[in-house]
């Protein structure tokens, strides 16, 4: 009948980056998120080892499941890639058409 959190918490360092890397590499794709503290964290509060993605924004423009599973795998895609130019092509329009079928 509703969610238990609005956010997600994410532990960025496997892939070799920080939260305030990753906070600026999605930018460049239209995906905003906050880099964040994780616990027992290792970097500096200005630095961070997760990113928080919050949801208010989403479900507000009436985004569910299929549409979050898919940003997801958006935001994989980029840091699994953070050098791919194709790739950041490609997630911005996967980006603009998402939010074009769910407009504010």
């Amino acid at each position: 009948g509703g969610t238990d959190n609005h956010l997600l918490l994410l532990d960025v360092t496997s892939s070799g980056l920080n939260g305030k890397q990753v906070e600026k590499l999605l930018d460049t794709v239209e995906i905003t998120v906050n880099k964040n503290t994780i616990p027992f964290d290792q970097n500096k509060p200005f630095v961070t080892s997760g990113i928080r993605v919050g949801t208010p924004a989403l479900t507000t423009r009436g985004m569910k499941e299929t549409e979050m599973e898919a940003i997801g795998k958006m935001i994989a895609a980029v840091i699994h890639e953070p050098a791919s130019d194709e790739v950041k092509t490609r997630i911005r329009a996967e980006v603009a058409e998402l939010t074009s079928n769910f407009p504010m």
